[in-house]
């Protein structure tokens, strides 16, 4: 049992043990909140926290970490990597069905959806892109999809009984990332970081983890009758576009990595995916083969894809309170496992 003060405003984490959620219930805490967790399963211990384990997908599991809490975080999904549609539908689209109905039955009144930058992205230029596209009518993955279905859900749920706000990052980084840095350095590893995918001039949004924690907070606390946050979607970046390569490059130098030396057009490495994609395809009757090399990926490295924040601005009074260059220089300190030996 967690020894806190219960008479401090109670938030419940769902997901609270991943990567963005263990970050958000850390901020939490440091705000004076009493900080539940909900996850599948206990991956960290920590004495100022309730921890609660159990099936997003059943009712009995969420309430008792549901109870008196001011405001719940979602953010538990499967990583964006998985290639599991039936996954992907169960936690993000009848899972979140089922948080709503069980935040409504615990009398919850406030809900803040991760959503994703990606929702509107079909695999091509977004620039200074806002909330007012319109999602995208083919999703670039069942991520994505799922995604889309998600936000939706959760921004119709928006009531006199149940204020709903849905924060769509893009590009999260930081220290524990499981994900971007630790395949990034992977592919250096294996020498596959030699070519850069176009001519490196295409603009993308990294978002470091504290500022997207920071979205997520304030949005919290702005959920209210007659907010304007209130039904919303809201994009958070670091609002500091930067080139891609350029971005990587950085953080392969930080850690004693060569960067990509040569580059390969971008509607080349784009068909070359497209092959590879029909190839797996025809091979599937004999034998699966799920690649890493997909057009969604060369897309998402070799286009722009960056977000205007000004609603959050707006609405929210958002600011990055960590620039980049900071955020940056935080991420190659907290992985100093991965510096190349070979150096």
């Amino acid at each position: 049992m967690a020894t806190r003060t219960r008479s401090k405003k109670t938030c419940t984490v769902i997901g609270g043990c991943g990567f963005l959620g263990r970050h958000i219930a850390e901020q939490l805490l440091q705000r004076g909140y009493a900080v539940n967790v909900f996850d599948i399963r206990t991956t960290f211990t920590d004495d100022r926290i309730q921890f609660f384990e159990g099936n997003l997908c059943q009712t009995e599991c969420l309430l008792p970490a549901l109870e008196g809490v001011f405001a719940v975080f979602h953010c538990a999904s499967p990583p964006y990597s998985a290639d599991d549609r039936e996954l992907f539908y169960r936690v993000n689209v009848d899972g979140t069905k089922i948080l709503i109905a069980a935040c409504k039955q615990a009398g919850v009144k406030r809900l803040v959806l991760t959503s994703s930058a990606s929702v509107v992205y079909e695999g091509k230029d977004i620039k200074n892109g806002t909330e007012e596209l319109p999602y995208a009518a083919k999703p670039i993955d069942y991520y994505t999809e799922t995604k889309i279905l998600q936000e939706k859900t959760v921004l119709g749920a928006d009531s006199a009984d149940l204020h709903t706000v849905a924060i769509r990052p893009h590009g999260i980084f930081g220290p524990r990332d499981p994900h971007m840095l630790p395949t990034t350095i992977a592919t250096a590893r294996a020498g596959k970081m030699k070519f850069m995918i176009g001519n490196g001039k295409n603009l993308v949004d990294f978002t470091y983890v504290e500022n997207v924690v920071h979205g997520h907070i304030i949005a919290a606390e702005k959920l209210e009758a007659g907010s304007p946050v209130c039904g919303k979607a809201y994009n958070i970046t670091n609002d500091d576009p930067i080139y891609f390569w350029s971005f990587l490059s950085r953080l392969l130098t930080g850690l004693q990595y060569d960067t990509p030396k040569y580059s390969i057009p971008y509607t080349v490495i784009f068909f070359i995916a497209l092959l590879v994609q029909f190839f797996c395809f025809l091979l599937r009757p004999l034998v699966t083969i799920r690649p890493t090399f997909t057009p969604m990926r060369v897309a998402l490295a070799g286009t722009f894809h960056y977000y205007s924040c000004d609603r959050a601005k707006r609405d929210m009074g958002y600011a990055p309170v960590v620039p980049l260059d900071k955020g940056i220089e935080l991420t190659i300190k907290a992985f100093p496992h991965l510096k190349n030996s070979r150096t």
